[in-house]
C-alpha cells in the first residue's frame, strides 16, 4: 500500500492533542507520512515535537493582529513549501491557515485539498461579512470534514457547500484524565467553592460570552431554586460577559446559589466534573463541544441544548437529557427531568457512549477513510 503524504496546516496553535496522538500512530503504522506548516507569531514548540517523530515541519511567521496581511504574506511561502515537499493531500484545520492553504495548494497543483471545519457559525453569527471567505475556502477544497452534524448543516445551508462534499468525523479525546480517581482534588475544589451540603451541584465549563447561554442558565436557576433550595450552580470560565452576568445573578437574588470560579487550570477540570451532579450546557451552537464529551467520559449526567457532536450520537433520556430550546424554562425542565430520572444510570450510559464515540482510534479511522476518498479517482 502506497504511503500517503498529508501536509497539515495550523495557525496560532502551539500544540494539538489529537495531532500528537496521530503522529505517534503514523510513526508506528507507516501508512501515512505527515508534514506541517505552522503559522505563528513566534517559533512554535510544536515544531520540535513534529521533528522528533521524524516528520518535516516549517514555521511561517504570522501576526494574528494583522490577519489579512498575515495570510497574504504566508500564501507564497506555503505555496513554495508545497512545491518542494509535494504532498498528496493538504489538510487545513483553522480559518487563518485554511484559506491561504487552499489557495496555495490549488496553485501548486495539489489535487486533494481537505478542510476540517471546527469553527463554522462564527462568521455566520458574529461577522457575516466574512462568510464569503468561508465559502471560498470550501469551494477551493475537494473535501470538507465537519466535526458534527450541526456544523455540516450550517455549511450546507448557509455556505452552500454541496452535501456530497461534506463528511463528518467527530473529535477524539484522551479518556485517561476523565477516568482517573480525583477524590482528593475534588474534595479540595468543593471546599474551595464553599459548596457544603449543596445538592444538586450543577456546573458548566465555558467562556463567559453571549453564545454560551449563561443568562439562560441564570433564569433556569431562578426557576429551580423554588423547589430545590440547596441547589448550587458553578460557572467555570472567564469572558467579556462576566460583569453583566454577575449583575444578573445579583438582580435575581441568586448570589448564594451561583458561584463564578474564574479561570481554572485545565488539569483541575476532570476533578471539577467529578463534583457535579449535573453538567448543564446552554450554547446556541457548538461545532463539536469538547466539554460535553469530557463530562460524559467523567460519568457526569449531562443536560444540554441539542448541539455539537453529542447531538449526533446520544439518545434523549438515556445517555443525556436534551433541552429542546435555548431558554431558562427549557433548561430548568431538562434539569428537573434528570433529577426525576436515575442520575447515576444517565451518567454511566453517557460515559459508555462517549468512550465509544469520541476516541482517537475512531477519529483516526474516520480521517483515513476521508483521505482515501479524497485520493480516489474521480
Amino acid at each position: 500500500m502506497k504511503q500517503i503524504h498529508v501536509m497539515h496546516t495550523f495557525a496560532n496553535n502551539d500544540g494539538v492533542p489529537y495531532i500528537t496522538w496521530f503522529m505517534k500512530r503514523a510513526a508506528q503504522e507507516r501508512n501515512v507520512r505527515y508534514s506541517f506548516l505552522l503559522l505563528c507569531a513566534q517559533k512554535p514548540k510544536m515544531l520540535d515535537e513534529v521533528r522528533s517523530y521524524g516528520f518535516q515541519g516549517k514555521w511561517i511567521h504570522f501576526d494574528p493582529a494583522r490577519r489579512k496581511r498575515g495570510m497574504m504574506a504566508a500564501l507564497p511561502r506555503m505555496w513554495w513549501q508545497m512545491l518542494r515537499w509535494r504532498p498528496d493531500i493538504v489538510h487545513g484545520h483553522l480559518f487563518d491557515d485554511t484559506l491561504p492553504a487552499m489557495v496555495a495548494a490549488r496553485m501548486a497543483g495539489i489535487k486533494a485539498r481537505i478542510i476540517t471545519r471546527q469553527d463554522s457559525g462564527f462568521h455566520l453569527f458574529y461577522a457575516p461579512k466574512w462568510v464569503f471567505l468561508d465559502r471560498l475556502a470550501t469551494k477551493l477544497s475537494t473535501r470538507v470534514v465537519a466535526v458534527s452534524g450541526d456544523t455540516r448543516k450550517l455549511m450546507v445551508q448557509h455556505e452552500k457547500a454541496p452535501p456530497a462534499k461534506v463528511g463528518i468525523v467527530h473529535h477524539g479525546i484522551d479518556p485517561a484524565p476523565y477516568l482517573a480517581d480525583h477524590t482528593a482534588e475534588a474534595a479540595a475544589i468543593r471546599q474551595q467553592l464553599g459548596l457544603g451540603d449543596a445538592y444538586p451541584v450543577v456546573g458548566t465549563v465555558a467562556r463567559l460570552i453571549e453564545w454560551k447561554g449563561h443568562r439562560h442558565i441564570i433564569e433556569a436557576a431562578r426557576l429551580l431554586v423554588r423547589d430545590h433550595p440547596r441547589i448550587h450552580f458553578v460557572f467555570c470560565g472567564t469572558g467579556d460577559r462576566e460583569n453583566a452576568l454577575r449583575q444578573l445573578v445579583k438582580d435575581a437574588g441568586l448570589d448564594k446559589h451561583i458561584t463564578f470560579t474564574g479561570w481554572m487550570d485545565r488539569s483541575r477540570i476532570p476533578a471539577l466534573y467529578s463534583i457535579l451532579d449535573i453538567y448543564l450546557h446552554a450554547a446556541d451552537h457548538e461545532p463539536f463541544g469538547f466539554v460535553l464529551a469530557e463530562a460524559m467520559m467523567s460519568g457526569t449526567p449531562v443536560v444540554t441544548t441539542r448541539t455539537g457532536g453529542v447531538a449526533d450520537v446520544a439518545e434523549d433520556g438515556r445517555s443525556v437529557i436534551f433541552a429542546e430550546e435555548r431558554s431558562g424554562k427549557a433548561l430548568a425542565h431538562g434539569v428537573q427531568r434528570a433529577l426525576d430520572a436515575d442520575l447515576r444510570n444517565i451518567g454511566q450510559e453517557g460515559k459508555k457512549l462517549a468512550l465509544l464515540s469520541f476516541t482517537f482510534d475512531r477519529m483516526w479511522a474516520g480521517y483515513m477513510e476521508e483521505y482515501n476518498k479524497a485520493l480516489a479517482p474521480k
